[in-house]
Protein backbone atom coordinates (compact mmCIF):
# COMPACT_ATOMS: atom_id res chain seq x y z
CA UNK A 1 0.00 0.00 0.00
CA UNK A 2 2.91 2.36 0.67
CA UNK A 3 4.11 1.91 -2.92
CA UNK A 4 0.59 2.57 -4.19
CA UNK A 5 0.49 5.73 -2.06
CA UNK A 6 3.71 7.07 -3.59
CA UNK A 7 2.48 6.15 -7.07
CA UNK A 8 -0.70 8.15 -6.45
CA UNK A 9 1.29 11.16 -5.25
CA UNK A 10 3.28 11.09 -8.51
CA UNK A 11 0.05 12.05 -10.29
CA UNK A 12 -0.30 15.28 -8.30
CA UNK A 13 1.34 18.30 -9.93
CA UNK A 14 2.33 21.57 -8.34
CA UNK A 15 -0.12 23.99 -10.04
CA UNK A 16 2.60 26.58 -10.69
CA UNK A 17 5.64 24.42 -11.36
CA UNK A 18 3.72 21.92 -13.54
CA UNK A 19 5.71 18.96 -12.25
CA UNK A 20 4.68 16.24 -9.83
CA UNK A 21 5.30 16.65 -6.12
CA UNK A 22 7.46 13.54 -5.86
CA UNK A 23 9.96 14.51 -8.57
CA UNK A 24 10.13 18.01 -7.10
CA UNK A 25 11.12 16.54 -3.73
CA UNK A 26 8.12 18.14 -2.04
CA UNK A 27 6.89 14.98 -0.27
CA UNK A 28 8.68 14.69 3.07
CA UNK A 29 6.54 11.89 4.47
CA UNK A 30 3.97 9.45 3.04
CA UNK A 31 2.86 6.57 5.25
CA UNK A 32 -0.28 4.53 5.89
CA UNK A 33 -1.40 3.71 9.42
CA UNK A 34 -4.65 1.83 9.98
CA UNK A 35 -6.24 2.93 6.73
CA UNK A 36 -5.22 6.59 7.20
CA UNK A 37 -2.59 8.07 4.91
CA UNK A 38 -0.30 10.63 6.51
CA UNK A 39 1.28 12.95 3.93
CA UNK A 40 3.57 15.88 4.63
CA UNK A 41 4.15 18.30 1.77
CA UNK A 42 7.07 20.71 1.84
CA UNK A 43 5.96 23.80 -0.09
CA UNK A 44 8.45 25.88 -2.04
CA UNK A 45 7.46 28.95 0.00
CA UNK A 46 5.46 29.50 3.21
CA UNK A 47 3.40 32.01 1.20
CA UNK A 48 2.32 29.46 -1.41
CA UNK A 49 -0.71 30.97 -3.17
CA UNK A 50 -2.18 27.58 -4.14
CA UNK A 51 -1.77 25.63 -0.90
CA UNK A 52 -5.47 24.82 -0.75
CA UNK A 53 -5.48 23.45 -4.28
CA UNK A 54 -2.46 21.27 -3.55
CA UNK A 55 -4.14 19.87 -0.45
CA UNK A 56 -7.31 19.09 -2.40
CA UNK A 57 -5.41 17.40 -5.20
CA UNK A 58 -3.39 15.29 -2.75
CA UNK A 59 -6.52 14.18 -0.92
CA UNK A 60 -8.31 13.23 -4.14
CA UNK A 61 -5.36 11.23 -5.49
CA UNK A 62 -4.66 9.40 -2.23
CA UNK A 63 -8.30 8.53 -1.50
CA UNK A 64 -8.42 6.73 -4.84
CA UNK A 65 -5.94 4.15 -3.52
CA UNK A 66 -7.77 0.96 -2.45
CA UNK A 67 -7.67 0.45 1.31
CA UNK A 68 -7.08 4.11 2.23
CA UNK A 69 -10.07 5.55 4.06
CA UNK A 70 -8.81 9.00 5.06
CA UNK A 71 -5.93 11.40 4.46
CA UNK A 72 -4.13 13.66 6.94
CA UNK A 73 -2.21 16.32 5.00
CA UNK A 74 0.29 18.53 6.79
CA UNK A 75 2.60 21.19 5.38
CA UNK A 76 6.12 22.44 5.83
CA UNK A 77 7.92 24.95 3.67
CA UNK A 78 11.41 25.68 2.42
CA UNK A 79 12.13 28.58 0.10
CA UNK A 80 14.39 27.35 -2.66
CA UNK A 81 17.42 29.50 -3.43
CA UNK A 82 18.30 30.46 -6.99
CA UNK A 83 21.27 28.91 -8.76
CA UNK A 84 23.27 31.97 -7.66
CA UNK A 85 22.30 33.07 -4.12
CA UNK A 86 22.06 36.80 -3.62
CA UNK A 87 24.19 37.20 -0.48
CA UNK A 88 25.56 34.85 2.18
CA UNK A 89 22.46 33.68 4.04
CA UNK A 90 20.08 35.64 1.79
CA UNK A 91 18.25 33.57 -0.80
CA UNK A 92 16.34 36.17 -2.82
CA UNK A 93 16.70 39.93 -3.32
CA UNK A 94 13.51 41.46 -4.69
CA UNK A 95 13.41 45.08 -5.81
CA UNK A 96 10.24 47.15 -5.46
CA UNK A 97 10.41 50.10 -7.81
CA UNK A 98 8.42 52.69 -9.71
CA UNK A 99 9.14 55.19 -12.39
CA UNK A 100 7.90 58.11 -10.31
CA UNK A 101 7.08 59.10 -6.76
CA UNK A 102 3.63 59.33 -5.26
CA UNK A 103 2.36 55.91 -6.31
CA UNK A 104 2.64 54.30 -2.85
CA UNK A 105 5.74 52.25 -3.59
CA UNK A 106 7.11 52.31 -0.04
CA UNK A 107 3.72 51.42 1.42
CA UNK A 108 3.50 48.45 -0.93
CA UNK A 109 7.07 47.35 -0.08
CA UNK A 110 6.40 47.50 3.68
CA UNK A 111 3.13 45.58 3.43
CA UNK A 112 4.57 42.99 1.06
CA UNK A 113 7.44 42.35 3.46
CA UNK A 114 5.07 42.15 6.44
CA UNK A 115 2.75 39.81 4.51
CA UNK A 116 5.57 37.40 3.66
CA UNK A 117 6.67 37.41 7.30
CA UNK A 118 3.09 36.69 8.40
CA UNK A 119 3.14 33.59 6.19
CA UNK A 120 6.20 32.31 8.05
CA UNK A 121 9.04 33.46 5.78
CA UNK A 122 12.24 35.08 7.07
CA UNK A 123 12.15 38.58 5.64
CA UNK A 124 14.40 41.61 5.55
CA UNK A 125 13.52 45.07 4.25
CA UNK A 126 16.16 47.46 2.95
CA UNK A 127 15.21 51.10 2.47
CA UNK A 128 17.32 52.11 -0.53
CA UNK A 129 15.48 55.42 -0.96
CA UNK A 130 18.41 57.24 0.60
CA UNK A 131 17.17 60.78 -0.14
CA UNK A 132 13.62 60.14 1.07
CA UNK A 133 13.66 57.21 3.53
CA UNK A 134 10.21 56.43 4.92
CA UNK A 135 10.35 52.74 5.84
CA UNK A 136 11.48 53.41 9.43
CA UNK A 137 8.50 55.69 10.05
CA UNK A 138 6.07 53.21 8.46
CA UNK A 139 7.38 50.53 10.83
CA UNK A 140 7.15 52.76 13.89
CA UNK A 141 10.93 52.93 14.36
CA UNK A 142 11.78 56.44 13.21
CA UNK A 143 13.68 57.26 16.41
CA UNK A 144 15.60 53.98 16.63
CA UNK A 145 19.30 53.94 15.83
CA UNK A 146 21.29 51.25 14.05
CA UNK A 147 24.09 49.72 16.11
CA UNK A 148 27.04 47.47 15.31
CA UNK A 149 27.41 43.88 16.46
CA UNK A 150 30.54 42.15 17.74
CA UNK A 151 31.78 41.65 14.16
CA UNK A 152 31.40 45.42 13.54
CA UNK A 153 28.55 44.87 11.12
CA UNK A 154 25.41 46.96 11.11
CA UNK A 155 22.66 45.27 13.09
CA UNK A 156 19.29 45.58 11.34
CA UNK A 157 16.41 46.83 13.46
CA UNK A 158 13.59 44.38 14.13
CA UNK A 159 9.93 45.35 14.01
CA UNK A 160 6.71 43.51 13.18
CA UNK A 161 8.55 40.30 12.37
CA UNK A 162 10.97 42.01 9.96
CA UNK A 163 14.60 43.05 9.98
CA UNK A 164 15.17 46.38 8.28
CA UNK A 165 17.75 49.08 7.60
CA UNK A 166 17.00 52.66 6.64
CA UNK A 167 19.05 55.80 6.30
CA UNK A 168 16.46 57.40 8.57
CA UNK A 169 18.00 55.38 11.43
CA UNK A 170 21.53 56.58 10.63
CA UNK A 171 21.06 60.33 10.18
CA UNK A 172 19.34 63.03 12.25
CA UNK A 173 15.64 63.53 11.56
CA UNK A 174 14.96 66.19 8.94
CA UNK A 175 18.55 66.36 7.71
CA UNK A 176 18.92 66.44 3.94
CA UNK A 177 21.56 64.20 2.38
CA UNK A 178 23.35 66.07 -0.39
CA UNK A 179 25.30 63.19 -1.87
CA UNK A 180 26.76 62.46 -5.27
CA UNK A 181 26.75 59.07 -6.98
CA UNK A 182 29.88 57.57 -5.36
CA UNK A 183 28.52 58.21 -1.85
CA UNK A 184 25.20 56.61 -2.78
CA UNK A 185 27.03 53.60 -4.17
CA UNK A 186 29.03 53.28 -0.94
CA UNK A 187 25.85 53.43 1.17
CA UNK A 188 24.16 50.71 -0.89
CA UNK A 189 27.27 48.53 -0.63
CA UNK A 190 27.25 48.89 3.16
CA UNK A 191 23.53 48.18 3.48
CA UNK A 192 23.96 44.99 1.48
CA UNK A 193 27.33 43.62 2.51
CA UNK A 194 28.19 45.24 5.83
CA UNK A 195 24.91 44.42 7.55
CA UNK A 196 24.22 41.34 9.65
CA UNK A 197 21.07 40.28 7.80
CA UNK A 198 21.40 36.69 8.97
CA UNK A 199 19.44 33.96 7.21
CA UNK A 200 16.66 35.40 5.04
CA UNK A 201 14.30 33.89 2.52
CA UNK A 202 13.55 37.29 1.00
CA UNK A 203 15.26 40.68 1.18
CA UNK A 204 12.78 43.27 -0.11
CA UNK A 205 14.45 46.46 -1.35
CA UNK A 206 12.42 49.68 -1.50
CA UNK A 207 13.99 51.62 -4.36
CA UNK A 208 13.89 55.39 -4.85
CA UNK A 209 11.70 56.66 -7.69
CA UNK A 210 13.20 56.85 -11.15
CA UNK A 211 16.14 55.12 -12.80
CA UNK A 212 19.23 56.60 -11.19
CA UNK A 213 22.42 55.76 -9.30
CA UNK A 214 20.88 53.60 -6.59
CA UNK A 215 19.21 51.26 -9.06
CA UNK A 216 22.43 50.94 -11.03
CA UNK A 217 24.50 50.25 -7.90
CA UNK A 218 22.12 47.55 -6.72
CA UNK A 219 22.00 45.65 -9.98
CA UNK A 220 25.81 45.78 -10.22
CA UNK A 221 26.43 44.75 -6.60
CA UNK A 222 24.18 41.78 -5.96
CA UNK A 223 22.40 39.05 -7.87
CA UNK A 224 18.77 40.19 -7.98
CA UNK A 225 16.02 37.58 -8.24
CA UNK A 226 13.57 40.03 -9.76
CA UNK A 227 11.68 43.28 -9.50
CA UNK A 228 8.13 44.38 -8.78
CA UNK A 229 6.79 47.49 -10.48
CA UNK A 230 4.31 49.66 -8.56
CA UNK A 231 2.12 52.06 -10.47
CA UNK A 232 -1.25 53.74 -10.36
CA UNK A 233 -3.65 53.25 -13.28
CA UNK A 234 -3.44 56.63 -15.00
CA UNK A 235 -1.30 57.18 -18.08
CA UNK A 236 1.00 59.75 -16.48
CA UNK A 237 2.18 57.10 -13.99
CA UNK A 238 2.38 54.39 -16.63
CA UNK A 239 4.68 56.51 -18.81
CA UNK A 240 7.29 56.57 -16.03
CA UNK A 241 6.65 52.95 -15.05
CA UNK A 242 7.50 51.98 -18.63
CA UNK A 243 10.87 53.71 -18.23
CA UNK A 244 11.53 51.74 -15.05
CA UNK A 245 10.58 48.56 -16.89
CA UNK A 246 13.07 49.39 -19.64
CA UNK A 247 15.78 50.02 -17.03
CA UNK A 248 15.24 46.62 -15.39
CA UNK A 249 15.34 44.87 -18.74
CA UNK A 250 18.57 46.63 -19.72
CA UNK A 251 20.06 45.58 -16.37
CA UNK A 252 18.91 41.96 -16.99
CA UNK A 253 16.65 42.01 -13.93
CA UNK A 254 13.51 39.88 -14.46
CA UNK A 255 10.31 41.80 -13.77
CA UNK A 256 8.13 39.48 -11.72
CA UNK A 257 4.97 41.51 -12.11
CA UNK A 258 3.19 44.78 -11.53
CA UNK A 259 1.10 46.04 -8.61
CA UNK A 260 -1.64 48.50 -9.48
CA UNK A 261 -1.93 50.65 -6.36
CA UNK A 262 -4.86 52.99 -5.65
CA UNK A 263 -6.65 51.02 -8.32
CA UNK A 264 -10.17 51.97 -7.21
CA UNK A 265 -12.07 53.43 -4.26
CA UNK A 266 -15.10 51.98 -2.49
CA UNK A 267 -17.12 54.67 -0.71
CA UNK A 268 -17.68 53.50 2.88
CA UNK A 269 -21.10 55.18 3.15
CA UNK A 270 -22.65 53.94 -0.11
CA UNK A 271 -20.52 50.98 -1.16
CA UNK A 272 -20.20 52.46 -4.64
CA UNK A 273 -16.91 51.92 -6.48
CA UNK A 274 -15.12 54.88 -8.06
CA UNK A 275 -12.17 54.61 -10.45
CA UNK A 276 -10.54 57.82 -9.29
CA UNK A 277 -7.32 57.31 -11.25
CA UNK A 278 -8.86 55.05 -13.86
CA UNK A 279 -8.48 51.29 -13.55
CA UNK A 280 -6.65 48.50 -15.32
CA UNK A 281 -4.02 50.75 -16.86
CA UNK A 282 -1.22 48.53 -15.55
CA UNK A 283 -2.22 45.91 -18.11
CA UNK A 284 -0.68 48.18 -20.73
CA UNK A 285 2.83 47.58 -19.36
CA UNK A 286 4.23 45.26 -21.96
CA UNK A 287 2.10 42.28 -21.01
CA UNK A 288 3.56 42.00 -17.50
CA UNK A 289 1.69 39.71 -15.11
CA UNK A 290 -0.60 41.65 -12.79
CA UNK A 291 0.19 40.58 -9.25
CA UNK A 292 -2.89 42.38 -7.97
CA UNK A 293 -4.88 45.58 -7.55
CA UNK A 294 -4.89 47.49 -4.27
CA UNK A 295 -7.83 49.79 -3.54
CA UNK A 296 -7.39 53.34 -2.30
CA UNK A 297 -7.95 53.00 1.45
CA UNK A 298 -7.64 55.66 4.12
CA UNK A 299 -6.63 53.01 6.68
CA UNK A 300 -3.46 52.22 4.71
CA UNK A 301 -2.39 55.85 5.02
CA UNK A 302 -3.36 56.05 8.68
CA UNK A 303 -1.53 52.84 9.52
CA UNK A 304 1.62 54.05 7.75
CA UNK A 305 1.55 57.23 9.81
CA UNK A 306 1.03 55.22 13.00
CA UNK A 307 3.92 52.88 12.17
CA UNK A 308 2.06 49.58 11.74
CA UNK A 309 1.61 47.85 8.35
CA UNK A 310 -2.03 47.70 7.29
CA UNK A 311 -1.85 43.92 6.85
CA UNK A 312 -1.25 43.71 10.61
CA UNK A 313 -3.48 46.49 11.97
CA UNK A 314 -6.47 45.96 9.64
CA UNK A 315 -5.97 42.45 8.28
CA UNK A 316 -9.58 42.06 7.09
CA UNK A 317 -9.71 45.28 5.06
CA UNK A 318 -9.89 44.95 1.26
CA UNK A 319 -6.52 46.68 0.86
CA UNK A 320 -4.81 44.36 3.37
CA UNK A 321 -6.36 41.28 1.78
CA UNK A 322 -5.17 42.47 -1.64
CA UNK A 323 -1.65 43.02 -0.31
CA UNK A 324 -1.51 39.55 1.22
CA UNK A 325 -2.65 37.92 -2.01
CA UNK A 326 -0.09 39.95 -3.96
CA UNK A 327 2.61 38.68 -1.58
CA UNK A 328 1.48 35.10 -2.18
CA UNK A 329 1.45 35.63 -5.95
CA UNK A 330 4.93 37.15 -5.76
CA UNK A 331 6.25 34.26 -3.66
CA UNK A 332 4.83 31.86 -6.22
CA UNK A 333 6.58 33.67 -9.05
CA UNK A 334 9.87 33.54 -7.18
CA UNK A 335 9.45 29.79 -6.59
CA UNK A 336 8.77 29.16 -10.25
CA UNK A 337 11.74 31.24 -11.32
CA UNK A 338 13.99 29.31 -8.93
CA UNK A 339 13.27 26.29 -11.10
CA UNK A 340 13.96 28.25 -14.27
CA UNK A 341 10.56 28.28 -15.96
CA UNK A 342 8.64 31.45 -15.25
CA UNK A 343 5.14 31.40 -16.82
CA UNK A 344 3.87 34.46 -18.59
CA UNK A 345 0.55 34.89 -16.81
CA UNK A 346 -0.85 34.62 -13.29
CA UNK A 347 -4.47 34.56 -12.22
CA UNK A 348 -5.40 37.76 -10.41
CA UNK A 349 -7.27 37.10 -7.18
Amino acid sequence: MRDALWTALKTVNDPELHRDLVSLGMIERAEVEGGVAHVKVNLTTPACPLKGQIEGDVRAAVLAVPGIEDVAVTFGAMVRPPAQPALPGVKHVILVGSGKGGVGKSSVAVNLAASLAMEGARVGLMDADVYGPSVAHMLGQGSARITANAERKMQPIEAHGLRFISMANLSPAGQALVWRGPMLHSAIQQFLKDAAWGDLDYLIVDLPPGTGDVQLSLTQTVHVTGAVLVTTPQDVALIDAARALDMFRKASVPVLGVVENMSYFVAPDTGLTYDIFGRGGSRKLGGLPLLGEVPLDVEVRQDADLGVPAVLSHPDSPAAQAMRQIARNLAGRVSVQALGSLPEQLPVV
